[in-house]
């Protein structure tokens, strides 16, 4: 992937008010340590990556700082997040460091990313600017309506988004400044992108790269990391 010239941000602002605890999600237990520590070590012990920025809740910061403390080799930062995860990336952001040129956005809880698919994210960022990961919909999809069907969506070109995302640092930059002007709120950072005109490439994701959200979800991800 070249220079160690990545940053890798890390929203992890969220409370989990899904999955009915009053622990945010993001250092609830999974596979001996929490959710952010096992999603942080990924990106931590990367080669390529040079610094990691997690925006956490701001009543949870020293709380963040001691789950990634053991991942630490001089390149993680941990900032208060804010009210939405746009803020959050925001943030994280601006501690990104000045020689960056490419960052990488990555949900705090999804923690089953792999390698393989970091550097092919970013990889398609290098070359285009921008890059997500994504599966195609497998499923039917309907439109619905007061309960019923108002038709049956072609589903051929629509993908299910995750992350990693990934952006020359420029890029992204610029796409959150006119978001804030023009006070959008994007359902992800691509969207923010997408705004203004710039293409966004798009590679395939891991069936097994899911955000824990339910209880369900949380279940489901301890079992598959014993």
């Amino acid at each position: 992937m070249g220079e160690r010239q990545v940053a890798a941000l890390i929203p992890a602002g969220g409370v989990g008010a899904r999955l009915g605890s009053r622990t945010p999600k993001q250092f609830l237990a999974l596979g001996g340590g929490s959710i952010l520590a096992t999603t942080v070590r990924h990106f931590a012990r990367h080669p390529a990556i040079s610094a990691v920025v997690v925006a956490a809740p701001a009543a949870h910061l020293e709380r963040a700082r001691r789950v990634v403390r053991d991942l630490d080799r001089g390149g993680i930062t941990v900032v208060a997040g804010g009210s939405t995860r746009q803020e959050s990336v925001w943030l994280a952001l601006q501690a990104a460091p000045a020689g960056a040129t490419i960052v990488i956005v990555h949900d705090a809880v999804r923690p089953f990313i792999t390698r393989g698919l970091i550097d092919t994210v970013v990889a398609a960022a290098r070359d285009g600017g921008a890059a997500i990961c994504a599966l195609p919909i497998a499923e039917t999809v309907k439109r619905v309506r007061d309960g019923r069907v108002e038709t049956t969506v072609d589903r051929t070109a629509l993908w299910t988004v995750q992350t990693p995302q990934a952006f020359r640092v420029d890029l992204l930059r610029e796409a959150h400044e006119k978001a804030r002007r023009d006070g959008v709120v994007g359902t992800d950072d691509a969207a923010l992108v997408e705004r203004l005109g710039h293409p966004v490439a798009v590679v395939r994701g891991l069936e097994g790269n899911v955000k824990i959200t339910t209880p369900a979800d949380l279940r489901r991800a301890r079992a598959a990391s014993r």
